[in-house]
């Protein structure tokens, strides 16, 4: 049996151990499969979503990891990546079998059935802040569009997070620290992170329930980006022209950047270090009675960042220089005030949810599930001058978000049949309405003073897009050994009240646009011999644009470039052919796959124009193909010891594009050929567990024309080489004790941005149950 290993991924789909529940898009519907069972209890319900899918239980995770945040729960999973920068990162960024990291729309993530994906832009992440790690019972994620209960954001991956509910009085309090010392470029510094998280709940004899949490965070990065200035083809740095004064420094550092020009590195800018202070309230409660069971939840989340940088220049008298020209070695740079310009940023956000659901155990059930996201601050002042200066004051900009949110809402049927019913026991149903809107207001303002004041506008941005979708699914179990899951989506999407002004200048009003999407889907399944599955699905997702793909600019002498307002959606066409066997103590599911996607909307430059233009585009077809391996094997030789793991082989390729003709026949971007993670655990008792993990990500480009030549340095998007290792200890009952290491070779990756080093994790949690 191979050692490549995945527990939790061997299920034909979700397979939900002990009746755990799986929501579609604010969808209170539990929706259960049985083929190939990972834990060894059996689901109640009867197979009807075709997705492959990847399973981790809260006990499962603090054996295997060090979870600080919420999205670290993402990065063993097969053929899963997410672009966490730090700790304290708000734009954590998932990326999945055929999309990029920076194609955040593509990802679906629920957090007990609610929406926290954030589909205001494409570098907008889930709104992971909204839920604690010590709330997490459960995680479940599921591959592809092959369910049509999801949108059409499912044409990557949908993320399901469970958060406890409580059984009687509980409380719990868990505290985590991070430590790491970070060496790059010679600037050498020691950078921490704590977080502390408290929840407390209690359900009544009445069945009313309620439970609490606050967390509250304190992180500070490692250096995020580095002013760099490349040489020629030639290896020659072009001086600047004009006249002005050149002071002689010392501290330049030379490497050779992702295109393979030899570059200059002046030091860390642009708010490279991030010091950040985040802090989540939630209230959550319901009322189950045997028929009927309701819930609601308001939470909370406030930010507050300061940034700093760092210049590795000094003049002959040992003085830092942050801007003007300078020189080394026969070159001469110049350094724009703004570029070691710090800044700050405020946020404070809220989402409620409620949920109303019937609870028969056969026959017919309907939910419904409403959810609004408001910002309701958010501020970023950016000073035009280096730190020093800063520090005093001095000119800079505004951006604020206020008034910025979305809203969701879905009613949901369902129709789970028993033997001898009007279906023959042999139909599961599921039929749906869903709606959802969004709005982007932003502005920009000129200030006298970055730190303080509302200055002077000189730019909005704005506008609104609103979708609704009818849906329908069976599960049909027409032969013993076979079930055929049909479905389709029907979505009429609509941008509207798109509006784009700079002041003093010209102002764009976009018109309405409309898109109807229908999106089929068909799956077939055989279990012919015990403990063994064969599939094959195929399915149709719709992905719209969002608001700040189609509304966002940027400004070109006394002219707009605007994005494409008549963006086309992204349309996927998905197949995926999977095998499952599971043995006594292992298992091992084989999946091959292809995802063909018409009008890709990634951000590009038009060379069929003159002059270019650089905005948001439709490209027309990129097709992923590839191979996915997971499997497990459990008291490996010894008893207690177990292996999971998975790897992945991609090939993702620009197969047309009108409008960057230059990039056919190119690799995607950040799509590895090579994706892998194995997890080693030993239990030693029931007090002991010790883990480690090896993840690996293989060659992967950052350009679409693939001119990234370099790419394991500083601005590429780098192989991933990281050993983690984990100690789990439980002295007494309801308490934990971990201490673990993160990349323990202290080895360098990168996604644009450095990734971090070594980092000790200490964890101390105790549970009253």
């Amino acid at each position: 049996m191979t050692t490549l290993v995945q527990k939790s991924t061997l299920a034909l789909a979700i397979t939900l151990a002990s009746a755990q529940t799986v929501y579609a898009q604010g969808v209170g519907q539990q929706q259960q499969l049985e083929p190939v069972v990972v834990s060894g209890s059996k689901p109640v319900l009867d197979p009807n979503l075709p997705n492959s899918t990847a399973s981790k239980t809260a006990e499962e995770l603090r054996e295997q990891q060090n979870v600080f945040n919420p999205e670290d729960i993402l990065r063993n999973l097969p053929n899963t990546t997410v672009r966490k920068r730090y700790a304290g990162d708000r734009n954590a960024l998932m990326g999945g079998r055929s999309f990029a990291t920076s194609q955040a729309p593509r990802g679906l993530v629920f957090m007990d059935g609610y929406l926290i994906s954030n589909f205001l832009g494409r570098f907008d992440a889930p709104r992971w802040n909204m839920v604690a790690p010590e709330e997490i019972t459960r995680m479940d994620v599921l591959y592809g569009p092959f369910s049509a209960i999801y949108p059409g954001n499912s044409i990557g991956t949908t993320v399901a997070i469970t958060t406890s509910i409580p059984k009687k009085f509980e409380a719990s309090a868990r505290i985590a620290a991070q430590f790491q010392t970070f060496d790059e470029y010679g600037l050498k510094d020691r950078y921490d992170n704590n977080q502390v998280t408290a929840l407390l709940g209690s359900r009544l004899q009445s069945g009313a329930w309620y439970r609490l949490m606050f967390n509250r965070q304190d992180s500070t990065s490692q250096p995020q980006q580095y002013f760099a200035i490349n040489a020629n083809s030639a290896g020659v740095f072009t001086p600047p022209t004009g006249p002005g004064s050149v002071t002689p420094v010392t501290g330049v550092l030379y490497d050779v950047g992702p295109n393979g020009l030899r570059r200059a590195i002046l030091g860390a800018n642009a708010g490279a270090i991030d010091h950040t202070v985040q802090q989540t309230a939630k209230v959550r409660a319901g009322y189950d009675t045997p028929g009927v069971s309701a819930d609601g939840f308001v939470a909370w989340w406030r930010n507050d960042t300061l940034t700093r940088n760092q210049t590795f220049l000094k003049d002959t008298a040992g003085n830092a220089v942050w801007s003007g020209r300078v020189s080394q070695d026969g070159n001469v740079f110049n350094i724009p005030a703004a570029s070691f310009g710090p800044f700050s940023r405020d946020e404070a956000h809220v989402q409620t949810g409620f949920t109303v659901k019937t609870r028969n155990a056969k026959g017919w059930n309907a939910s419904l599930v409403t959810s609004y996201y408001q910002i309701l601050d958010d501020l970023q002042r950016t000073a035009l001058n280096p730190d020093p200066m800063a520090a005093n004051g001095g000119t800079g900009i505004a951006v604020q978000r206020d008034g910025t949110r979305w809203r969701t809402f879905e009613v949901q049927g369902t129709y789970s049949p028993t033997a001898g019913d009007w279906t023959g026991g042999a139909h599961a149903l599921t039929f749906g309405m869903h709606a959802n809107d969004y709005r982007l207001k932003q502005s920009t303002a000129s200030l006298a003073d970055w730190r303080v004041g509302d200055g002077t506008p000189t730019q909005f941005v704005g506008g609104d897009t609103r979708l609704f979708a009818l849906y329908a699914q069976d599960a049909w179990r027409f032969a013993p050994n076979w079930i055929a899951t049909t479905g389709v989506r029907f979505e009429s999407w609509k941008s509207m009240n798109g509006a784009q002004q700079y002041l003093p200048g010209p102002s764009v009003a976009y018109p309405e646009k409309n898109f109807n999407a229908t999106s089929p889907k068909l799956s077939i399944a055989w279990q012919g011999i015990e403990d063994t599955t064969l599939r094959a699905s195929i399915g149709r997702g719709t992905r719209f644009a969002t608001v700040t793909e189609l509304f966002q600019a940027a400004r070109s002498g006394n002219s707009i470039v605007i994005n494409d307002p008549n963006l086309k959606p992204e349309r996927s066409d998905a197949i995926e052919l999977t095998a499952e066997r599971r043995f006594d103590n292992a298992g091992l599911r084989a999946t091959l796959f292809q995802d063909d996607v018409r009008d890709t909307i990634l951000n590009q430059t038009n060379i069929a124009v003159f002059p270019n233009v650089t905005n948001v585009q439709n490209i027309d077809r990129v097709r992923t193909r590839g191979v996915e391996f997971v499997g497990d094997m459990q008291n490996v030789g010894i008893k207690g010891l177990s292996f999971e793991g998975n790897i992945s082989f991609n090939d993702s390729k620009i197969l047309e594009n009108k409008n960057a003709p230059n990039t056919v026949g190119k690799n995607w971007i950040r799509v590895p050929r090579v994706r892998s993670a194995i997890t080693g655990l030993y239990k030693a008792n029931a007090q002991w567990s010790f883990a480690t993990t090896y993840r690996y990500q293989g060659r992967q480009w950052n350009e679409l024309t693939n001119i990234d030549i370099n790419p394991d340095v500083f601005g590429g998007a780098s192989r991933v080489r990281q050993w983690d290792v984990r100690a789990l200890w439980k002295p007494v009952a309801g308490m934990e004790v971990a201490l673990g290491v993160d990349n323990l070779t202290d080895a360098r990756s990168y996604q644009g941005h450095p990734f971090p080093g070594r980092t000790i994790f200490t964890e101390l949690r105790y549970a009253l149950r």
